[in-house]
C-alpha cells in the first residue's frame, strides 16, 4: 500500500511539472507576441505620424506672412543695458551684435519694393543734437519703410519739428513720447495713413520693470510690399 502510494504521488508530481512547463511555455509566447505587436504598433505610428519641429518662420515670428510682404520683428532697448533689435525678412538690420545701437532713436531705412536694406542710423536724443535726425528725416524718399526704436531715451531733445516729420512717416504715439518711455515704430515716407505697427510703454515709477525704465517693447507682423506706381 506505501509503494503503491508512492507511486501515485510521484505520478501526480511528473503530471504537475508537465502542466506547468506547458502553461509557462504558451504564457511566454502570449506575452513576446503581447510586446512584439506593441513595438510594431509603436513602429507604425511613428511612420504614420512622424515627429516634426515647429515650423520656422522668418525674423521668428509667430506665423508666415502672405505674398508680396516682408516679415518683421523688433525690440526696444532693455533699460540702458541691452540696445534694441529690428529684423527684417530673416536680416537683422540692427542690434548690439552688430555693434551698429546706440542711445536715442535707432532707425532703419528699407526699400518699399525689395524689402533691402538702404540705411541705418541712431540719433542719439539725450545728450546729442536734433537737428541732424531732422535732416535725415526729411532726406527719406518716398516709398521707403522706417523702423524706428528706442534705447535708454529717446525723447528728451525732440522737437515738435521733430514730432511732426515723424507723425507723417504714419505715427500716432510720437506726440505723447516722453522721457525713458520704450517705443517701436514701422511708417512709411509718403504714407497716407496711420501705421498699424506702433507700440509704446510710459516711463512710470509705480510700474516700471527696471528701476528708471519700463520692460521692453515688442513688435513683430507683415509689412506690404510697396506696388510699383
Amino acid at each position: 500500500m506505501r509503494i503503491t502510494g508512492a507511486i501515485k504521488f510521484v505520478v501526480a508530481l511528473a503530471v504537475f511539472l508537465v502542466a506547468f512547463y506547458v502553461i509557462s511555455q504558451v504564457f511566454e509566447v502570449k506575452m513576446d507576441s503581447s510586446l512584439g505587436n506593441i513595438f510594431a504598433r509603436s513602429a507604425l505610428d511613428t511612420a504614420v505620424h512622424p515627429v516634426t519641429k515647429a515650423p520656422k518662420y522668418k525674423c521668428g515670428i509667430s506665423k508666415i506672412c502672405p505674398d508680396k510682404h516682408f516679415a518683421f520683428k523688433m525690440a526696444s532697448g532693455a533699460a540702458n543695458v541691452v540696445g534694441p533689435k529690428i529684423c527684417v525678412n530673416d536680416n537683422v538690420l540692427m542690434s548690439g551684435v552688430k555693434n551698429n545701437v546706440g542711445r536715442g532713436i535707432n532707425t532703419a531705412l528699407v526699400n518699399g519694393k525689395t524689402g533691402a536694406l538702404i540705411d541705418t542710423k541712431f540719433y542719439d536724443l539725450w545728450g546729442g543734437d536734433v537737428s541732424p535726425f531732422i535732416e535725415y528725416i526729411k532726406k527719406i524718399d518716398d516709398g521707403t519703410i522706417v523702423l524706428m526704436a528706442t534705447y535708454d531715451d529717446g525723447a528728451t531733445k525732440l522737437n515738435d519739428e521733430a514730432r511732426k516729420l515723424i507723425a507723417e512717416l504714419g505715427s500716432s504715439s510720437i506726440n505723447s513720447l516722453a522721457f525713458r518711455d520704450n517705443w517701436v515704430f514701422v511708417g512709411g515716407k509718403g504714407i497716407k495713413t496711420k501705421s498699424p505697427f506702433e507700440q509704446h510703454i510710459k516711463n512710470n515709477k509705480d510700474t516700471n520693470k527696471y528701476e528708471g525704465w519700463p520692460e521692453v517693447v515688442e513688435m513683430e507682423g507683415c509689412i506690404p510690399q510697396k506696388q510699383s506706381d
